[in-house]
Protein backbone atom coordinates (compact mmCIF):
# COMPACT_ATOMS: atom_id res chain seq x y z
CA UNK A 1 0.00 0.00 0.00
CA UNK A 2 1.16 3.58 -0.90
CA UNK A 3 -0.41 6.42 0.88
CA UNK A 4 0.26 9.98 -0.35
CA UNK A 5 1.64 11.81 2.71
CA UNK A 6 0.19 15.56 1.58
CA UNK A 7 -3.16 14.47 0.81
CA UNK A 8 -3.86 10.40 2.72
CA UNK A 9 -4.88 9.27 -0.64
CA UNK A 10 -4.25 5.70 -1.59
CA UNK A 11 -2.11 6.05 -4.37
CA UNK A 12 -1.62 2.41 -4.90
CA UNK A 13 -3.43 -0.60 -3.65
CA UNK A 14 -3.11 -4.62 -4.13
CA UNK A 15 -3.00 -8.09 -2.28
CA UNK A 16 0.21 -10.45 -2.59
CA UNK A 17 0.91 -13.86 -1.71
CA UNK A 18 3.59 -12.59 0.26
CA UNK A 19 5.58 -9.53 1.79
CA UNK A 20 8.61 -9.84 -0.67
CA UNK A 21 11.44 -7.91 -2.02
CA UNK A 22 9.47 -8.68 -5.52
CA UNK A 23 6.29 -8.15 -4.27
CA UNK A 24 7.65 -4.81 -3.29
CA UNK A 25 9.42 -4.20 -6.70
CA UNK A 26 6.29 -4.83 -8.56
CA UNK A 27 4.29 -2.70 -6.41
CA UNK A 28 6.97 0.50 -7.14
CA UNK A 29 6.90 0.06 -10.36
CA UNK A 30 2.94 0.59 -10.62
CA UNK A 31 3.79 3.34 -9.09
CA UNK A 32 6.43 5.28 -10.81
CA UNK A 33 4.68 4.52 -14.29
CA UNK A 34 0.98 5.87 -12.67
CA UNK A 35 2.06 8.87 -10.70
CA UNK A 36 5.99 9.56 -11.79
CA UNK A 37 8.75 9.64 -9.11
CA UNK A 38 8.32 10.61 -5.52
CA UNK A 39 10.92 12.32 -3.65
CA UNK A 40 11.13 9.68 -1.18
CA UNK A 41 9.01 6.43 0.53
CA UNK A 42 8.59 6.66 4.00
CA UNK A 43 8.56 3.18 5.13
CA UNK A 44 8.57 1.06 8.38
CA UNK A 45 12.13 -1.03 9.52
CA UNK A 46 11.30 -4.12 7.45
CA UNK A 47 13.97 -5.81 5.83
CA UNK A 48 13.08 -5.41 2.33
CA UNK A 49 13.88 -1.50 3.18
CA UNK A 50 16.83 -1.87 5.75
CA UNK A 51 19.78 -4.05 6.15
CA UNK A 52 19.48 -5.05 9.43
CA UNK A 53 23.49 -6.37 11.26
CA UNK A 54 25.56 -6.41 8.53
CA UNK A 55 25.11 -7.46 4.99
CA UNK A 56 25.94 -5.92 1.65
CA UNK A 57 29.29 -3.49 1.80
CA UNK A 58 27.44 -0.48 0.43
CA UNK A 59 24.12 -0.69 3.46
CA UNK A 60 21.60 -1.34 0.79
CA UNK A 61 18.54 -3.88 0.34
CA UNK A 62 17.60 -4.83 -3.40
CA UNK A 63 14.95 -2.70 -2.97
CA UNK A 64 17.57 0.40 -1.82
CA UNK A 65 19.65 -0.21 -4.66
CA UNK A 66 16.69 -0.27 -7.07
CA UNK A 67 15.16 3.12 -5.39
CA UNK A 68 18.87 4.86 -5.80
CA UNK A 69 18.59 3.99 -9.22
CA UNK A 70 15.42 5.73 -9.62
CA UNK A 71 17.02 8.71 -7.47
CA UNK A 72 14.34 8.29 -4.96
CA UNK A 73 14.98 8.08 -1.23
CA UNK A 74 14.21 5.52 1.52
CA UNK A 75 13.58 7.19 4.72
CA UNK A 76 12.96 4.63 7.69
CA UNK A 77 10.58 5.57 10.58
CA UNK A 78 12.01 4.73 14.13
CA UNK A 79 8.04 3.35 15.42
CA UNK A 80 4.74 2.73 14.18
CA UNK A 81 3.50 6.33 15.44
CA UNK A 82 5.65 8.22 12.95
CA UNK A 83 3.81 6.88 9.93
CA UNK A 84 0.33 7.85 11.57
CA UNK A 85 -1.15 8.45 8.65
CA UNK A 86 -0.40 5.02 6.36
CA UNK A 87 -1.09 3.01 9.92
CA UNK A 88 -4.65 5.05 10.12
CA UNK A 89 -5.22 3.82 6.37
CA UNK A 90 -4.12 0.29 8.00
CA UNK A 91 -6.81 0.21 10.90
CA UNK A 92 -9.85 0.96 7.61
CA UNK A 93 -8.32 -1.68 5.13
CA UNK A 94 -8.00 -4.40 7.65
CA UNK A 95 -11.88 -3.93 8.94
CA UNK A 96 -13.60 -1.80 6.38
CA UNK A 97 -12.18 -3.37 3.36
CA UNK A 98 -12.38 -7.03 4.96
CA UNK A 99 -15.70 -6.76 5.61
CA UNK A 100 -16.42 -5.13 1.90
CA UNK A 101 -14.82 -7.57 0.17
CA UNK A 102 -16.95 -10.52 2.26
CA UNK A 103 -20.23 -8.76 1.43
CA UNK A 104 -19.17 -9.04 -2.00
CA UNK A 105 -18.84 -12.84 -1.82
CA UNK A 106 -14.99 -12.38 -2.46
CA UNK A 107 -12.53 -14.80 -1.50
CA UNK A 108 -9.22 -14.89 -4.25
CA UNK A 109 -6.75 -13.02 -4.92
CA UNK A 110 -7.53 -11.51 -8.06
CA UNK A 111 -11.02 -11.09 -7.64
CA UNK A 112 -9.88 -8.85 -4.68
CA UNK A 113 -7.54 -7.07 -6.69
CA UNK A 114 -9.85 -6.42 -8.99
CA UNK A 115 -12.16 -4.77 -6.62
CA UNK A 116 -9.63 -2.39 -5.58
CA UNK A 117 -9.74 0.61 -7.92
CA UNK A 118 -13.58 0.74 -6.94
CA UNK A 119 -12.53 0.63 -3.47
CA UNK A 120 -9.94 3.00 -3.64
CA UNK A 121 -12.02 5.90 -5.49
CA UNK A 122 -14.20 5.38 -2.88
CA UNK A 123 -12.14 5.63 0.14
CA UNK A 124 -9.65 8.68 -1.52
CA UNK A 125 -13.41 10.40 -2.20
CA UNK A 126 -14.65 10.57 1.88
CA UNK A 127 -10.62 10.51 3.14
CA UNK A 128 -8.63 12.49 0.46
CA UNK A 129 -7.71 15.92 1.35
CA UNK A 130 -6.90 19.24 -0.42
CA UNK A 131 -2.83 19.88 -0.53
CA UNK A 132 -1.34 23.21 0.67
CA UNK A 133 0.40 23.22 -2.60
CA UNK A 134 -1.61 22.09 -5.64
CA UNK A 135 1.66 21.41 -7.70
CA UNK A 136 2.27 17.82 -8.42
CA UNK A 137 6.12 17.67 -7.22
CA UNK A 138 6.44 13.33 -8.87
CA UNK A 139 8.95 13.30 -11.10
CA UNK A 140 9.07 11.60 -14.76
CA UNK A 141 9.33 7.97 -14.64
CA UNK A 142 11.92 6.13 -16.80
CA UNK A 143 11.04 4.03 -20.16
CA UNK A 144 9.64 0.68 -19.56
CA UNK A 145 13.14 -0.64 -20.98
CA UNK A 146 15.12 1.24 -17.74
CA UNK A 147 12.48 -0.30 -15.65
CA UNK A 148 13.19 -3.90 -16.82
CA UNK A 149 15.96 -3.34 -15.81
CA UNK A 150 16.25 -1.22 -12.43
CA UNK A 151 13.19 -3.44 -10.99
CA UNK A 152 15.48 -6.69 -10.34
CA UNK A 153 17.23 -8.50 -8.07
CA UNK A 154 21.23 -8.81 -8.62
CA UNK A 155 23.67 -10.90 -6.76
CA UNK A 156 27.27 -11.82 -7.19
CA UNK A 157 28.75 -15.27 -7.77
CA UNK A 158 32.04 -16.80 -7.98
CA UNK A 159 32.84 -18.67 -11.41
CA UNK A 160 34.59 -22.04 -10.97
CA UNK A 161 37.14 -22.89 -13.15
CA UNK A 162 35.08 -25.56 -15.52
CA UNK A 163 32.88 -22.09 -16.34
CA UNK A 164 30.02 -23.11 -13.88
CA UNK A 165 28.67 -21.42 -10.25
CA UNK A 166 25.70 -22.04 -8.52
CA UNK A 167 22.85 -20.06 -7.77
CA UNK A 168 19.12 -20.91 -5.77
CA UNK A 169 19.97 -24.91 -6.34
CA UNK A 170 20.83 -24.89 -9.88
CA UNK A 171 24.36 -25.63 -11.39
CA UNK A 172 24.69 -23.27 -14.17
CA UNK A 173 27.05 -23.33 -17.03
CA UNK A 174 28.46 -20.66 -19.11
CA UNK A 175 28.93 -21.54 -22.65
CA UNK A 176 32.92 -21.86 -23.16
CA UNK A 177 32.73 -18.16 -25.55
CA UNK A 178 35.69 -15.94 -25.94
CA UNK A 179 34.26 -13.60 -22.88
CA UNK A 180 33.31 -16.36 -20.85
CA UNK A 181 36.93 -18.43 -20.60
CA UNK A 182 38.90 -15.36 -19.24
CA UNK A 183 36.31 -15.20 -15.95
CA UNK A 184 37.69 -18.63 -14.41
CA UNK A 185 37.64 -17.40 -10.60
CA UNK A 186 36.07 -14.16 -11.06
CA UNK A 187 32.66 -12.74 -10.18
CA UNK A 188 29.40 -12.02 -12.48
CA UNK A 189 26.04 -10.77 -11.83
CA UNK A 190 22.97 -12.77 -11.59
CA UNK A 191 20.19 -10.69 -13.08
CA UNK A 192 16.80 -12.05 -11.52
CA UNK A 193 13.86 -10.73 -13.08
CA UNK A 194 10.26 -10.16 -11.02
CA UNK A 195 8.94 -12.48 -14.48
CA UNK A 196 11.51 -15.65 -13.61
CA UNK A 197 13.75 -14.48 -16.08
CA UNK A 198 17.40 -14.41 -15.51
CA UNK A 199 20.81 -13.47 -17.10
CA UNK A 200 24.38 -13.55 -16.39
CA UNK A 201 26.53 -10.45 -16.87
CA UNK A 202 29.89 -9.24 -16.59
CA UNK A 203 31.10 -5.73 -17.21
CA UNK A 204 27.41 -5.04 -18.77
CA UNK A 205 27.64 -8.67 -21.09
CA UNK A 206 25.28 -10.50 -21.17
CA UNK A 207 26.51 -14.19 -21.13
CA UNK A 208 24.70 -17.39 -22.57
CA UNK A 209 24.44 -20.19 -20.49
CA UNK A 210 22.46 -23.40 -19.84
CA UNK A 211 21.21 -24.69 -16.74
CA UNK A 212 21.60 -27.63 -14.12
CA UNK A 213 18.87 -27.69 -12.31
CA UNK A 214 19.71 -29.20 -9.22
CA UNK A 215 15.49 -29.78 -7.61
CA UNK A 216 15.55 -33.28 -8.92
CA UNK A 217 16.83 -34.44 -5.34
CA UNK A 218 14.82 -32.30 -2.57
CA UNK A 219 15.32 -33.44 0.81
CA UNK A 220 12.92 -33.58 3.52
CA UNK A 221 12.20 -30.29 5.16
CA UNK A 222 14.38 -28.82 2.40
CA UNK A 223 14.82 -24.73 1.98
CA UNK A 224 13.39 -23.22 -1.35
CA UNK A 225 12.93 -20.05 -2.22
CA UNK A 226 9.10 -18.89 -3.18
CA UNK A 227 9.63 -18.30 -6.62
CA UNK A 228 10.89 -22.00 -7.48
CA UNK A 229 8.11 -23.58 -5.49
CA UNK A 230 5.95 -24.87 -8.09
CA UNK A 231 8.56 -26.77 -9.55
CA UNK A 232 9.71 -28.46 -6.52
CA UNK A 233 5.93 -29.42 -5.93
CA UNK A 234 5.77 -30.81 -9.38
CA UNK A 235 8.85 -32.62 -8.23
CA UNK A 236 7.40 -33.75 -4.71
CA UNK A 237 3.89 -34.91 -6.55
CA UNK A 238 5.38 -37.37 -9.08
CA UNK A 239 7.78 -38.73 -6.72
CA UNK A 240 4.86 -39.52 -3.97
CA UNK A 241 3.25 -40.64 -6.75
CA UNK A 242 5.88 -43.50 -7.15
CA UNK A 243 5.91 -44.17 -3.52
CA UNK A 244 2.63 -43.87 -2.22
CA UNK A 245 2.85 -45.32 1.35
CA UNK A 246 1.37 -49.19 1.24
CA UNK A 247 -0.72 -47.91 4.30
CA UNK A 248 -2.80 -45.44 1.82
CA UNK A 249 -3.48 -47.31 -1.24
CA UNK A 250 -6.63 -48.91 0.22
CA UNK A 251 -8.01 -46.02 1.96
CA UNK A 252 -10.79 -45.90 4.38
CA UNK A 253 -14.20 -43.82 4.10
CA UNK A 254 -13.51 -40.05 4.86
CA UNK A 255 -15.97 -40.21 7.72
CA UNK A 256 -16.23 -37.62 9.52
CA UNK A 257 -14.63 -38.87 12.63
CA UNK A 258 -11.56 -39.24 10.09
CA UNK A 259 -11.69 -36.16 9.30
CA UNK A 260 -12.37 -34.56 12.64
CA UNK A 261 -9.23 -36.47 13.71
CA UNK A 262 -6.96 -35.23 11.02
CA UNK A 263 -7.52 -31.69 11.74
CA UNK A 264 -6.85 -31.67 15.27
CA UNK A 265 -2.62 -31.82 14.19
CA UNK A 266 -0.40 -28.64 14.57
CA UNK A 267 -1.35 -26.08 11.72
CA UNK A 268 0.75 -26.08 9.07
CA UNK A 269 0.63 -24.57 5.61
CA UNK A 270 -1.03 -26.94 3.02
CA UNK A 271 1.16 -26.92 -0.23
CA UNK A 272 -1.11 -28.92 -2.62
CA UNK A 273 1.59 -27.70 -6.02
CA UNK A 274 -1.49 -26.23 -7.68
CA UNK A 275 -0.94 -23.03 -9.83
CA UNK A 276 -2.13 -20.10 -8.12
Amino acid sequence: MFVDDATSRLMHLRFVPSESTFAYLRAARSYVETHGRPIAFYSDKHTVFRVAGGGRDDGLTQFGRAMRELNVEIICADSPQAKGRVERAHKTLQDRLVKELRLAGISTIEAANAFLPAFMADYNARFAREPRLAKDLHRPAPGAADLDEIMTVREERTVSASLTLHYDKMLILLQPTEAARGLARQRVTVVNYPDGRFAIRHNGLDLPFRIFDKLGKVDQAAIVENKRLGTVLAHIRERQDVYEPAWNRDRRPATRNNLRRAATGASLTSLTGADP
